[in-house]
């Protein structure tokens, strides 16, 4: 009886370091990797009427081009095809070659809005990356609710402009009281 609970634990201690069948063979722990909304950052904005999604992606990290689609979520939201930048290529042991990104990648896609902006404007997209250690993270949807770019704000006024228009209030007043001195009027008979 001691020896088959001995042995069941020896063997319990040795499940608690078996690794999952993808990361067999790979010299690292789940501890090593990123979680997946920091290994790849993404957010939206609109620019007219294009939609800009733009994906922040750290060191050792990798997306793929193929995986990347934008959608629309919103009613009556129409989207193009998004537009995205040649890649790197790769040759990739599971998917074969591929072109992927690194650092940062912005797609581009044209839209049209039927409900005349009666709702609010939200895109759905999806996208899968890796690490180059070896784990690959399962295709990621995310919600998004692009806002407008800002406005490139006007040139501010110079300095002076307020003084310049008080000046030539000031002076417009004081030639009409100059040009009213030497001037007589006429008053009606009474």
């Amino acid at each position: 009886m001691r020896i088959s609970l001995l042995f069941l634990a020896l063997l319990l201690a040795g499940s608690a370091n078996a690794k999952p069948w993808w990361m067999r063979g790979v010299e690292s722990n789940e501890n090593d990797f990123l979680p997946p909304d920091v290994a790849f950052r993404v957010g939206a904005r609109v620019d007219e009427n294009v939609l800009r999604v733009r994906w922040i992606i750290a060191d050792g990290y990798y997306l793929y081009r193929r995986k990347i689609e934008i959608k629309a979520e919103s009613p009556d939201l129409m989207i193009a095809a998004p537009e995205l930048p040649p890649g790197q290529l790769k040759v990739d042991p599971y998917f074969g070659n591929q072109e992927i990104y690194r650092q940062q990648v912005a797609a581009a896609a044209a839209y049209t809005r039927l409900d005349a902006g009666a709702h609010p404007l939200q895109i759905k997209v999806t996208y899968q990356g890796c690490a180059d250690a070896g784990l690959c993270y399962p295709p990621i949807t995310k919600v998004l609710f692009p806002q407008h770019a800002l406005p490139i704000a006007a040139a501010a006024p110079h300095p002076f402009v307020g003084a310049a228009i008080l000046g030539g209030i000031f002076a417009f007043l004081l030639a009409g009281l100059v040009l009213r001195k030497d001037r007589k009027l006429d008053l009606p008979p009474a």
